[in-house]
């Protein structure tokens, strides 16, 4: 009868942690993604939080100092520059309704045939046409959303704030409820340490430098709605096998036909010398160091994120999937056959 109870206590108690873990899901479900953001941008900064605290001695106020270094890095910065990108936008939706594109097509292939002009005429004039709208769409969906969209930012925050403060408590407890013995669970936390660091540094930060160093050529070179092609770009310089010479070499095009030959030779060597260093230097240093993953899932996790996910898919989708590639092989390898046992 005690080991009936006994059993029954703990189905019970079972049944009670699913139905509040699924009550819990259902609550962070619609701020998931501002939490995941805050951790990841907790871990971004946590090395510059790690030698502050190591001077300071108070996790809160090192904490307090990274909040407010980050607040400079990033806040500020989108503080000024979104009302001219807004303008650029809608200079740049104004101006596509009235580019003759025919023109300049005659004037780059002179010897083509008038179906190949017209073909190409009709195809980049939607194409234009459709990335403005999409473009404006967006920019009027983020001004209605406004309010919503700064709930989430300051969620982002406090979750920033005190991933950092608290960052011991939470190793604590993680270790506490994890099923690994120790040397599986550091090895395990090594390796996704090392593909959370190879994503996050060597695709999107040198990818924010990619794109940042795009832009500084438009503006070098006075490239109209620079600043709203330095956003494409970063975003570009993100992606992997893509990258800003999606940008940057319709550019150089564009200089060819209409600016001084010698003009936009320099400018495609900049781009080719500068940005090219960033992609096949550092970024494949910082990622082929630390992860075995293929630029290929990394590539496909980025666009599955995406739209899951949105704009934090970039991030997440790449992590998933390495993640899950990471775990399969160590099942390959017998690595996890003990994954439930005691030290």
């Amino acid at each position: 009868m005690e080991i009936k109870e006994r059993e029954f206590r703990k189905i019970a108690l079972l049944i009670l942690i699913i139905g509040l873990g699924v009550l819990t899901y259902l609550i962070l479900r619609p701020i998931m993604i501002s939490i995941i953001g805050g951790l990841l941008l907790a871990y971004m900064f946590f090395p510059l939080y790690r030698q502050i605290s190591k001077r300071i001695g108070y996790p809160g106020l090192s904490a307090g100092i990274v909040s407010v270094i980050v607040l400079i890095i990033i806040i500020l910065p989108l503080w000024f520059l979104i009302p001219p990108m807004v303008q650029q936008i809608f200079e740049l939706f104004r101006s596509s309704q009235g580019i003759d594109i025919q023109s300049f097509l005659i004037r780059l292939f002179p010897t083509a045939s008038d179906q190949f002009i017209t073909q190409i005429t009709v195809t980049a004039n939607s194409a234009i046409s459709k990335l403005s709208s999409t473009a404006l769409n967006y920019l009027v969906d983020l001004l209605v959303d406004f309010p919503t969209i700064s709930l989430h930012f300051l969620l982002v925050a406090f979750v920033f704030f005190f991933a950092l403060k608290d960052e011991i408590k939470f190793k604590e407890f993680a270790s506490a409820i994890s099923p690994l013995n120790k040397f599986q669970e550091k090895a395990l936390v090594k390796q996704f340490k090392d593909i959370t660091d190879s994503i996050v540094y060597g695709q999107i930060l040198v990818g924010i430098f990619q794109g940042i160093a795009t832009g500084i050529g438009l503006v070098l070179f006075g490239v109209p709605n620079a600043l709203f092609l330095t956003v494409f770009a970063i975003i570009l310089g993100i992606l992997p096998v893509i990258g800003p010479p999606l940008i940057y070499l319709p550019i150089a095009v564009y200089l060819y036909s209409t600016i001084s030959f010698p003009l936009a030779t320099i400018y495609l060597v900049y781009n080719l010398v500068v940005v090219s260093i960033l992609e096949h230097v550092i970024r494949a240093k910082l990622v082929s160091r630390r992860t075995d993953i293929s630029q290929v899932f990394i590539l496909i996790g980025m666009v599955g994120g995406l739209f899951i996910f949105g704009i934090l898919g970039l991030v997440l989708g790449p992590l998933i999937i390495a993640y899950f590639i990471t775990l399969l092989k160590a099942y390959k390898d017998n690595s996890l056959s003990s994954l439930f046992s005691s030290d």
